[in-house]
């Protein structure tokens, strides 16, 4: 991939009844609700809702980063301690390293909201040339993380070899080191 130009964003949605369409997924359209609020470079999303099923995640975010070349996958749904919660098992399988900050800090950001915060299992993790982060089912829980953690994606991804994403400073300030800053 390019260090410059357009960011593919995956966004799956793991549900089993949003996937059977007796739910409205509601997580997906918040993460591209966050994505149209907070960047200002090219993007586009690639968008899949699939059902609590450890080998379908696993293959479509396979599909996501290999196939559809997305730099940037954000996940939501299967995070919590329930049997059929295995988006992290799934992220973890396919991902070349894991990056424990991002989980404790999600972990860290939905404390000062719901005591709950502790059951999650969230991480993230490389695949080549893409970060994948697995967010919350909840919308609200999406966005509390998003406004605060989403200032460390873009140069996670500079260095990881993805395109140079840059964000409205109004509402996301993305961090990079004074070497790191295009002008």
């Amino acid at each position: 991939m390019e260090g410059d130009g357009l960011c593919r964003f995956g966004i799956l949605t793991a549900s089993d009844r949003a996937s059977s369409g007796d739910y409205e997924d509601l997580s997906g359209p918040a993460i591209e609700e966050f994505l149209e609020d907070a960047i200002s470079s090219l993007w586009e999303t690639v968008r899949i809702i699939v059902p609590d099923e450890k080998t379908q995640i696993e293959n479509e975010l396979r599909d996501l980063v290999d196939n559809k070349k997305c730099s940037v996958i954000l996940t939501t749904g299967g995070t919590g301690p329930a049997p059929r919660d295995v988006s992290p098992e799934a992220t973890e399988a396919i991902c070349d390293r894991i990056l424990p900050g991002f989980g404790e800090q999600m972990r860290n950001i939905s404390l000062k909201y719901v005591p709950t915060a502790i059951l999650s299992r969230q991480i993230a993790g490389i695949r080549g040339e893409c970060l994948i982060i697995n967010l919350p089912g909840s919308p609200r829980s999406i966005r509390e993380i998003l406004d605060e953690l989403f200032s460390a994606v873009p140069y996670c991804v500079d260095l990881i070899g993805g395109p140079y994403i840059t964000t409205h400073p109004e509402v996301i300030n993305s961090f990079r080191p004074a070497h790191a800053r295009r002008e």
